[in-house]
């Protein structure tokens, strides 16, 4: 004989639960970024660094301050540091005019390891510092860390004015 009674009660908030939580994963799945790779790093933060050259360039801090990390500073050949929010102040106040604010093709290097990236690259900068005149080459090494928003610019080191000697323009790698 078959019992007659109560079918057992299906966990209903359990099925929806389960079910939304199938449907997050499967949505982040398929939203995903492809995993980095390091020449795509490379590539992604030697554009990076040219973009920013430029925008120091036009003194353009909007540009400056997205790719500028909130605790980056810039240590220069001479010793002084300038902190994110100096360079920023800079820029808005056009402390500097440049003609000249560009790398020299082929001399710029991008090194990737796990999460930072240091490029190094010869800078020929020409123009004007509070109506002083000024050309010359440097080196600099600008150091970028990948955060949760991409790369950011976290450090930077200029070095002193290169001599005017072949020696000078030797690429290192």
């Amino acid at each position: 004989m078959r019992r007659r009674g109560r079918r057992r009660p299906t966990n209903r908030r359990a099925t929806v639960w389960w079910a939304g939580v199938a449907a997050v994963a499967v949505a982040a799945l398929a939203t995903a970024p492809l995993t980095a790779t390091p020449e795509s790093d490379r590539a992604e933060v030697a554009n990076l660094d040219s973009e920013f050259q430029a925008a120091v360039k036009r003194n353009d801090a909007a540009t400056m301050a997205r790719i500028l990390h909130e605790d980056m500073v810039l240590i220069l050949g001479d010793g002084r540091v300038n902190t994110r929010e100096e360079q920023l102040r800079e820029a808005r106040d056009k402390v500097v005019t440049y003609e000249i604010q560009d790398e020299d093709p082929g001399t710029q290097a991008v090194r990737v390891h796990g999460a930072t990236a240091v490029v190094t690259a010869r800078l020929r900068i020409k123009g004007t510092r509070q109506g002083v005149r000024f050309d010359r080459r440097l080196w600099f090494s600008d150091v970028y860390v990948r955060t949760a928003a991409g790369w950011r610019y976290f450090f930077g080191q200029a070095s002193l004015r290169l001599p005017d000697s072949p020696n000078s323009q030797a690429r290192t790698e």
